[in-house]
């Protein structure tokens, strides 16, 4: 039976809490992406103009084409990212390596348009540790800020993982 450690928290996390990536930046939102998302979101039915009609949209309080809310720029990535080092420490077993995604939540903010280019960074945020039935257990929650090209932040995303 092996012993349960103190503490989850490693000194990786210490170090690391409030530290944000360098940012991801998307290729500029093409206005054909974001008819496509509605499309795609909203199908078999229409999507609302505001996501196609430029004529429409120009009379709204936007004055013109916005994309959906979740509307993702970032959804098809050229190059994706090597696993962080604490998914790839997660993978050799033991206490606290079994994870969870504890769910997430997410504002919205300034509207993403055409010809927008989009900023992405995340980090640590804050973490719990207590016990739970399956043992000593670690949420953390982890902040992604979603900006545009002035620096107006578009979306704000909390995830939490669980590692018990």
């Amino acid at each position: 039976m092996n012993a349960q450690p103190d503490s989850l928290v490693t000194q990786e996390m210490i170090e690391r809490k409030g530290i944000f990536s360098e940012p991801r930046i998307a290729p500029p939102i093409a206005l054909s992406e974001i008819r496509r998302w509605a499309i795609a979101a909203y199908w078999p039915e229409s999507p609302p103009p505001i996501y196609w009609d430029e004529e429409y949209a120009k009379t709204t309080c936007y004055g013109g084409i916005i994309a959906p809310l979740e509307f993702n720029p970032f959804a098809w990535p050229v190059y994706r990212d090597p696993p962080s080092a604490a998914r790839a420490s997660a993978q050799r077993g033991g206490v606290g390596s079994r994870p969870m995604q504890g769910g997430q939540t997410e504002e919205y903010h300034e509207p993403m348009r055409p010809g927008d280019v989009i900023s992405s960074t995340s980090g640590l945020v804050d973490w719990v540790e207590r016990q739970t039935r399956l043992g000593l257990t670690l949420f953390t929650t982890t902040e992604t800020r979603w900006t545009n090209q002035d620096g107006k932040l578009v979306k704000l995303k909390h995830a939490i993982g669980i590692r018990y």
